[in-house]
């Protein structure tokens, strides 16, 4: 053992770079691995979020116009030929919720569902939801079953 072959402990060294800026012997001196000019090699750069080399960047390029309602509620829509589908499949019996929508896929756990009235339901279910169409809700009575609000 001398000091020519002398090395630091397994995993005590993390960074094997080349250290840039320290002298042209080193390998990485002159323009620090940067290139010529532009921007790139300027101290203080940082590229800005959607900069497109100059070109006008594609957020500025698109077209806008409306406006987007930030109180906006997006129901899930269920319709009342599928719970009676469910029915007929032998998925339920007597009441549908929450859990229910999420089981077979009709809703996620933190959608709001609201019950439309397209196809006609003969069972008689015991539905809750936080909407309901005034079709869906008359269809659901009519069947004799029950429309619960959330």
């Amino acid at each position: 053992m001398n000091l020519s072959n002398l090395q630091p402990a397994e995993g005590s060294t993390h960074n094997q770079n080349k250290r840039l800026g320290r002298g042209e012997g080193s390998g990485k001196g002159g323009t620090s691995a940067r290139g010529h000019k532009g921007a790139k090699s300027r101290s203080g750069y940082s590229k800005k979020i959607g900069f497109e080399g100059g070109q006008m960047p594609l957020q500025r390029r698109v077209p806008k116009f409306g406006f987007t309602n930030i109180n906006r509620k997006d129901y899930e829509g269920v319709n009342l030929d599928t719970l009676q589908l469910l029915v007929e499949n032998g998925i339920v019996q007597d009441t549908v919720d929450m859990s229910v929508y999420v089981a077979n896929r009709l809703a996620t756990k933190n959608e709001i569902v609201k019950i439309l009235g397209r196809g006609e339901l003969k069972a008689k279910l015991k539905v809750t939801a936080h909407k309901f169409t005034a079709t869906a809700k008359a269809a659901i009575e009519a069947a004799g079953g029950e429309a619960i609000v959330m």
